[in-house]
Parts: structure tokens; sequence; C-alpha cells
């Protein structure tokens, strides 16, 4: 009986762990497909490469800084264009990921942020993410 409750404690200890690791909220960083981009697009890679990269990933795929935008919670029905200008141009508080709270990015400019928005659109769409309308 004693080893029984011992196995069952070290069994539920295990599973809280596991979920845990599974639910941690940190991002994933995405396997993208990258597509032929259009004009303005190959601008914003340009400028997204200097200016979110180093945090978001190549090809908005995310590292350990930042999360991904390549992922479903930023489909423009949850996060429409706006989000991006507001995140860029305010910063913005963490809330979705365990990343802390992003700086503004006053380099960026009104042009290159739209930019910057149709590459990560036309990346999204290249890899099914599209609108969705948000509920809570």
């Amino acid at each position: 009986m004693k080893f029984t409750a011992i196995f069952a404690i070290v069994i539920g200890v295990l599973a809280v762990l596991a979920w845990q690791k599974t639910h941690s909220g940190e991002a994933p960083t995405v396997s993208v497909k990258l597509p032929a981009l259009s004009a303005p697009a190959t601008q914003g890679k340009v400028a997204f490469d200097a200016n979110c990269a180093s945090c978001h990933g190549v090809n908005a795929a995310g590292t350990d800084k930042g999360p991904p935008f390549v992922h479903d919670i930023y489909n423009p029905g949850h996060h429409d264009d706006g989000a991006f200008f507001l995140a860029a141009k305010q910063g913005v508080r963490q809330h979705h990921w365990p990343y802390g709270n992003m700086p503004p990015q006053p380099q960026v400019s009104e042009e290159q942020l739209a930019a910057i928005v149709r590459y990560v659109r036309e990346l999204q769409v290249a890899n099914g993410i599209t609108y969705r309308p948000h509920r809570m």
C-alpha cells in the first residue's frame, strides 16, 4: 500500500511537470513557408530584418526573445494591422507570451511599418493564417 501511494505521488509530480513544460506560455519558433513576395512585402522584409528579426526571428518565426508572427494568435481578426503600428510606435505590454514588454521602436517610419505589416501578412497567408473573428 505504501509503495502504491509513493508511486502515485511520483506519477502525479511527473504529470504536473510535463503539463507545465507543454503549457508554459512560451512562444514556439515555427517553420515558415516562404512565398514569392510582392514588391511592398519585399521592402517590408528588408525593414523587418533590420528592425524586428533580432527578437521576432528570421521570417517572423520567433526567437527566445520574442514570439513568432507566423502564428494564428496574430491573425488579422485578433491583431489587426493597426495593432502592429501601435506596438511599434507605443510599445506593448506583455499579454500573450512571457517575454516581457516590447519597447517602442521609434526608428521605424510609418512607411517601413506599412511594408513590414504587408510582409508579415503575406507570410501568414502563405502559412495558412487568415482572418478569423476574435472571440473571447
